[in-house]
């Protein structure tokens, strides 16, 4: 079973699905992920044997709004988000081309010249974590024991297109250290520890196994040669070194440096799909809490949402930390997709700066059309929205 899943529903036509696999395929390559091992695209009978834990996306191309629509009710009930794809100008009404369950959904829109669909896929790689700026990662290491493999990782992950965070690289001379540890932290998707014998000595490394935990942030342990392990982490995904797969200079052999970034890979699939669901699920449960409908998961993992009162809300959910950045692209987003609802980011503050916090407050304060939404007590805030 693959690490990220794109799963193509309803009516495509056979040019449509060669150009996404096609495309696909160049993402893997451009990850340094296999094909079908890395990244996967299913079909309807291929849905039952699908990877649970993995991140996913199902696109749903309109057309007979019968088609799949069984499977999108079993998806949409896994919190999976249903994209509906429609192009632009093709002369089809929205909603007599996808199932009625779609109908609040915030569709893709493909323009009519866009033949290597680079819209949709786009969308769907958002969705399952795979641009970019979304691949965090973070290296927890003792200076003394393990500086030089803290390095190399860094450099060979960084090689794969992930934004690795490593203190003596990425905390600029007079920062507020211990805070900043703690916002870069939220803003990753798996902590990679390189336990050695001496790891627990430092004053950081508990907590960051702690607050990594408390966050729902996947570990991957990889253990020095001749050191039993972190009793604590005993449940982490590990790996055991020898003293073979280290050389001189404590720095790792090529194979293992490999085999980490493959786990590395698999585990940060695990937790966007995790932390993703963890978001949907608790604003469901606030939404609900005080009458209000969550009506389905769209493009760009978009939650529709209908207040009481009958105001609606268009949520985008986000893991790590919030910017002016994110707030921009959700406007635009909400304001191409016309769907009328108002845009939200919702986020876990937990582990983020004091001064961040100041600044999005500031932000909510100051911008019009968009804002953000803490998932901690949503449910609350919300109801203020209605007048």
């Amino acid at each position: 079973m693959a690490w990220y899943e794109i799963i193509v529903l309803g009516s495509p036509t056979p040019e449509q699905v060669d150009q996404l696999k096609a495309r696909i395929a160049e993402t893997a390559t451009a990850f340094k992920l296999g094909m079908p091992e890395g990244i996967d695209m299913l079909h309807g009978e291929a849905i039952p044997s699908r990877n649970r834990k993995a991140a996913s996306v199902a696109l749903y191309f309109g057309g007979d709004p019968g088609a799949d629509a069984d499977l999108v009710d079993e998806l949409e009930a896994a919190k999976v988000p249903v994209v509906p794809v429609m192009v632009e100008g093709a002369g089809m009404s929205f909603s007599k081309a996808v199932p009625i369950a779609l109908h609040p959904v915030n569709a893709c829109l493909v323009p009519e010249d866009d033949e290597r669909l680079d819209t949709v896929l786009s969308v769907a790689l958002e969705i399952v974590g795979l641009l970019h700026r979304q691949r965090r990662v973070f290296v927890s290491y003792r200076r003394t024991d393990s500086r030089e493999a803290a390095v190399q990782l860094h450099d060979e992950l960084s090689g794969r297109g992930f934004d690795v965070f490593l203190d003596t690289h990425d905390i600029r001379p007079g920062a507020d250290f211990q805070e900043m540890l703690w916002h870069r932290l939220v803003d990753c998707d798996v902590m990679i520890v390189l336990d050695t014998k001496n790891y627990l000595d430092s004053k950081w490394t508990p907590q960051e196994i702690g607050r990594a935990q408390a966050l729902g942030v996947q570990i991957l342990r990889v253990v020095w040669p001749g050191h039993a392990g972190t009793a604590h982490l005993s449940l982490s995904d590990t790996i055991v070194l020898s003293k073979c797969d280290l050389r001189l200079r404590k720095r790792l052999i090529g194979p293992v440096v490999s085999e980490i970034a493959k786990r590395t890979e698999v585990l940060r699939s695990r937790s966007i799909a995790t932390r993703q669901l963890d978001i949907v699920g608790k604003l469901k449960v606030e939404v609900e809490r005080i009458r209000g409908q969550f009506e389905g998961i769209g493009a760009h993992r978009a939650m529709a949402i209908t207040l009481p009162m009958g105001r609606t809300v268009e949520a985008y959910p986000v893991v790590g930390v919030p910017t002016a950045e994110m707030l921009n692209d959700i406007h635009t987003k909400a304001t191409k997709a016309r769907h009328g609802r108002f845009p939200c980011l919702v986020y876990d503050h937990t582990g983020i700066r004091p001064a961040w916090l100041d600044h999005l407050a500031w932000l909510d304060d100051n911008l019009e059309g968009v804002r953000t939404l803490k998932i901690l007590g949503a449910g609350y805030e919300l109801i203020g929205w209605e007048s």
